[in-house]
């Protein structure tokens, strides 16, 4: 038999293998990815558990969320519901003092024609006595006057015993 270098390639192929066996290094290997493999189940399980919290935190957060909109949104309601009542009161004010304003305006122009009206009717009285007294003093003579004063004084007082009796 002759011996050539393929035979010692697999001699040195078996003690390669056998010496790998003697000194555990399968077993070594198969620990060390199993440690592995432990390693990354035991991060994936910490992995579901944050994602877990984190979907618990989302949720949370979420409702939160819909519950200050929805206290947000009924607070806007509110305040446009106080708003728009302040707006009709105010306008319902407003037009009350514009009517009150007017009633005063126009009871202050109605005195103020009646005012006007006796002054033009104290003028006019004024000037007409004025022009009537000019008239008598410029037209009659001082005797006519007295005969007039004493016959104005005679029927006032035959009119005064008339009264009496």
């Amino acid at each position: 038999m002759t011996i050539d270098a393929t035979f010692w390639v697999a001699i040195s192929f078996f003690i390669f293998f056998g010496g790998l066996i003697y000194l555990k290094a399968p077993q070594k290997i198969n620990e060390s990815l199993n440690s592995k493999i432990n390693e990354i189940k035991t991060e994936i399980d910490e992995a579901e558990k944050i994602k877990n919290e984190a979907k618990k935190l989302l949720s949370d957060y979420e409702n939160k969320i819909d519950k200050s909109e929805k206290e947000s949104k009924k607070l806007i309601d509110e305040a446009k519901k106080v708003s728009e009542e302040l707006i009709l009161d105010k306008t319902k004010k407003f037009h009350q003092i514009m009517e009150n304003k007017k009633k005063n305006t126009e009871q202050k122009i109605s005195q103020m024609k009646e005012n006007a009206l006796n002054d033009i009717k104290n003028i006019s009285v004024k000037i007409s006595i004025e022009t009537v007294e000019a008239l008598i003093k410029n037209s009659i003579d001082k005797k006519k006057l007295d005969k007039i004063f004493n016959k104005s004084i005679e029927e006032a007082k035959s009119a005064l015993n008339q009264n009496k009796a």
